[in-house]
């Protein structure tokens, strides 16, 4: 009786395996909602140039030097600088793109790939490649929450190309945690590389929304037109394969903090004091880690400064970029 009871377990315990297994490899996963044509979602003012391979989405404002880029944070595009690249655009020629996996910017799949383009390495590249495309010899980078934390990489890679940083509640003590190597090879099984994707477009939801939400001080001033600002690149085919490819790689997992030492160029470091996604005394603690930075902190404002408070923005960055203007 106990043997056929243990066969029995057994039999379930397998059964139970081989569903784990074999079902998110052939079950139909649900297909996206809401494709929309490339051509539907873009802007008048929307351009588009191949960099390594890639179609990306930037927009240009003003003209002459400085020339300022500015790069947006994880699960945003250049629709969150809407605020401030006219005013910017004052004081010298402003460049707006979207990262790969973000905005309209071309979405390769791993089929396709020669390298992976989701990468910090391809980040990288792609940003100095888009510089030599658009005939950028030097730019003040100004990067938003992980875009920051990109903007210090760039700016450590090739200084000679960076002759300022604006950094905007930028994730640089909290967003290069890696996953652990059991972590990352089960996140790269063929059963989670289908099962991935589904679970990436909770943030075309109201999760996506709450999020949003988390980085204004007060929300209530989110209108539905920016809820949808947000949304539209969610419409672009693929991009839930894509937001789960950038998920696995992430943004590095090198620890800045002993690198920053090493930056001798003008910065200026903002952030809201009510930053509820990169806490406000990291902004703080990364003014005074970089030598010669200076640090404004935006009162009754969040994450996104830009976008929440841009009056405020405007007011500490555009004397900051004045000042880099050449005699």
């Amino acid at each position: 009786m106990l043997k056929r009871f243990l066969r029995a377990i057994a039999i379930v315990l397998v059964l139970m395996l081989l569903v784990v297994i074999l079902g998110p490899l052939v079950l139909p996963m649900p297909p996206l909602a809401n494709i929309t044509p490339l051509e539907e979602l873009t802007d008048p003012d929307s351009r588009f140039v191949e960099v390594n391979g890639l179609s990306v989405h930037y927009k240009v404002y003003g003209s002459g030097e400085p020339v300022m880029i500015l790069m947006h944070g994880f699960g945003a595009s250049l629709f969150s600088w809407r605020e401030v690249v006219e005013p910017l655009a004052q004081s010298g020629t402003v460049i707006a793109y979207d990262r790969p996996a973000f905005g309209l910017t071309e979405r390769p799949m791993r089929e396709d790939w020669s390298q992976n383009p989701y990468t910090v390495e391809a980040n990288l590249a792609l940003l100095f490649g888009l510089m030599d495309a658009l005939d950028v010899e030097q730019a003040v980078l100004v990067g938003n929450s992980a875009g920051g934390r990109l903007a210090v990489q760039a700016a450590l890679a090739q200084p000679e190309r960076v002759s300022g940083l604006v950094l905007v509640d930028a994730a640089i003590y909290t967003g290069g945690r890696s996953m652990g190597p059991v972590t990352q090879f089960l996140f790269n099984t063929p059963q989670m590389m289908r099962v991935g994707p589904v679970l990436a477009r909770s943030i075309s939801g109201p999760q996506g929304d709450t999020f949003i939400q988390s980085a204004w001080h007060d929300p209530s001033r989110l209108t539905e037109e920016i809820l949808e600002g947000y949304r539209k690149p969610l419409r672009m085919e693929n991009w839930d394969r894509a937001l789960w490819e950038f998920t696995l790689v992430g943004s590095g997992s090198e620890d800045l903090a002993p690198r920053l030492a090493e930056l001798t160029l003008p910065v200026l470091v903002v952030t809201g004091d009510d930053d509820r996604i990169v806490p406000t005394a990291d902004s703080v603690r990364l003014g005074g880690e970089i030598p010669g930075a200076t640090l404004v902190v935006f009162p009754a404002c969040g994450h996104v400064p830009q976008e929440e408070c841009p009056v405020d923005f405007l007011a500490a960055v555009q004397p900051f970029v004045n000042s880099l203007r050449s005699p």
